[in-house]
């Protein structure tokens, strides 16, 4: 046994070893959406779709966050009578790239498709809600 008390402790390196497993990805891969707007662009139709949805300040409204596919994220202002298909209107408006492809929208949790496009945000439960857009 040795007397170490007056020395200071130094921590012994370790080796480094790195990572030698495999990785494995899991879920299904989302089609790349390419977005060629740009920016300035982006945002004027963001805008042109944002003042395209008429909000009626006598009746009671929602703010509804959309994740898109390609990675955004649109927030907009309906009312509670304005239907799922007005969502999807707007979100072809901003993105006019989304015309061309097919999508559906679902509630984030549960998860679970917005089908029938007719029904009211109310009627949906989709009020203050979190909605994702998944390419089909």
């Amino acid at each position: 046994m040795e007397d170490h008390r007056d020395e200071d402790f130094v921590k012994p390196k370790g080796a480094f070893k790195a990572f030698t497993g495999e990785g494995q990805k899991l879920g299904s891969t989302v089609p790349q959406v390419l977005n060629t707007d740009f920016p300035a662009q982006q945002a004027e139709n963001e805008a042109k779709a944002s003042s395209s949805v008429s909000i009626d300040e006598s009746q009671p409204t929602t703010n509804i966050q959309i994740r898109l596919a390609d990675g955004g994220r649109l927030v907009q202002k309906f009312n509670h009578s304005h239907r799922i298909s007005d969502i999807r209107l707007f979100i072809v408006d901003a993105r006019p790239a989304m015309a061309a492809t097919s999508f559906v929208l679902m509630t984030t949790f549960p998860n679970t498709e917005l089908a029938d496009e007719n029904q009211t945000l109310k009627e949906a439960n989709l009020l203050n809600a979190v909605i994702v857009q998944r390419l089909t």
